[in-house]
């Protein structure tokens, strides 16, 4: 992807993200701040680092990362605890693959995996109704720029529906988008890790739509699912692409055989 692309992608993330953040100040004004300061720090630390080290201008992309990650992360959440966190999401999650444009993860996601995972202890902040609220403007924002797709974000909702409706649990919408909006638009929707063709949109958002709800083990979502969801539904997205391009490719040959 171009570095003008790329520039301007992570400048409509960080007005998409604005309406959050405000909304996470408000909800936890004592430790928003240091753990904001300490979070952008540290990836311009590593993104300076490998700018250095590869010759390259140095970006500020992983600013996103930064603002993503911080709206999520507990309030008790030590210092050092998301230094390490974001430090390995950072390095290995866009880094060490050239940087943001060559990976297929997205380094929030990558963080809070590692985070959940090197600390059990630590639970994810779980959204309210107001961050939902506001991540609207910024998620219509997104969609009008063509940034997300509408796909992923209608298929993961009824993916998610599929799976909560084929149990015996009652479906409340309300706590069920209110649980899916942040992650599904900042992580799962992310533009560089979903799926890219149409057909594997709508696969890809109803497969990380329903891995969440049964990484959630109940009707009540949480945002360590939609975290883990959204990583392996990444993980997959080529593959998916990639099946519904050979899919094209046979349909094109059959019609000139």
């Amino acid at each position: 992807m171009a570095l003008r692309s790329l520039s301007r992608m992570s400048l409509l993330l960080v007005a998409a993200l604005l309406m959050p953040l405000i909304v996470t100040t408000f909800e936890k004004p004592l430790q928003f701040a240091p753990h904001l300061c300490v979070a952008l720090v540290t990836v311009l630390f590593w993104e300076g680092s490998f700018a250095i080290l590869r010759r390259k201008p140095v970006s500020f992309h992983g600013i996103t990362t930064a603002l993503i990650v911080c709206v999520l992360i507990p309030r008790d959440l030590t210092l050092w605890q998301l230094v390490f966190a974001l430090s390995l999401g950072v390095v290995l999650g866009e880094l060490v693959f050239g940087g943001r444009g060559f990976s297929f993860l997205n380094a929030a996601t990558v963080t809070l995996s590692l985070l959940i995972f090197s600390f059990p202890q630590v639970e994810l902040a779980a959204p309210s109704q107001t961050l939902a609220l506001a991540t609207l403007p910024g998620a219509v924002m997104l969609l009008a720029f063509g940034l997300i797709s509408s796909r992923v974000l209608i298929g993961c909702v009824l993916g998610a529906a599929a799976v909560l409706a084929s149990g015996s649990h009652q479906i409340d919408a309300v706590s069920t988008l209110t649980a899916l909006a942040f992650g599904l638009v900042f992580l799962t929707a992310y533009p560089l890790t979903a799926a890219a063709t149409n057909p594997g949109r709508w696969f890809y958002g109803a497969f990380a739509g329903g891995l969440i709800v049964v990484l959630s083990q109940g009707a009540t979502l949480n945002t360590e699912a939609v975290v883990f969801g959204s990583l392996i539904a990444s993980i997959f997205a080529p593959l998916i692409d990639h099946l519904v391009m050979l899919t094209h490719a046979r349909r094109r040959r059959a019609r000139h055989v």
